[in-house]
């Protein structure tokens, strides 16, 4: 038995309600990098790992906020649709982050793969550890010279 059509696919209507709705709370590292370079403002980004973290090294711009978030923090990004990331796919720092920012009110969405992907993709990277941040021989990113997640 063929295990990819064992179970039908969805007729088109519900699979676009699907897809779609998925779209509405999840971006990727390529379109956060085109959203950032266009620089008008309306992203702005937060970074949900430790303050050690963002501070080896985070996406250009991205905040790292005291959690729980201070509802005038968070006022302060203005009308910004707010993307979060964690270190990556085994990581639900992300989503923790971006239910707490939907439960104040705000939209948000999770960058899909976090800091990880970002690197991996070759997207710039801020901070004191930013050029010791490298895919290693599997893809995936370590420090160099050490193996952590860094949240």
């Amino acid at each position: 038995m063929n295990p990819v059509t064992a179970v039908p696919a969805a007729e088109s209507a519900d699979a676009l309600r699907h897809f779609s709705t998925r779209l509405a709370f999840e971006t990727d590292a390529d379109d956060v990098a085109a959203a950032l370079a266009l620089g008008d403002g309306a992203v702005a980004v937060i970074d949900a790992r430790s303050p050690d973290a963002h501070a080896a090294g985070h996406l250009p711009g991205a905040l790292n906020l005291a959690r729980p978030f201070a509802e005038a923090d968070v006022a302060a990004l203005g009308d910004a649709l707010l993307v979060v990331y964690c270190w990556g796919p085994g990581c639900n720092g992300a989503t923790k982050a971006a239910r707490e920012l939907a439960a104040l009110g705000r939209p948000v969405k999770e960058m899909l793969g976090g800091f990880e992907y970002w690197v991996r993709e070759g997207h710039p990277v801020e901070g004191a550890e930013s050029g010791t941040l490298e895919p290693d021989d599997t893809g995936l990113v370590r420090v160099r010279g050490a193996v952590s997640c860094l949240c």
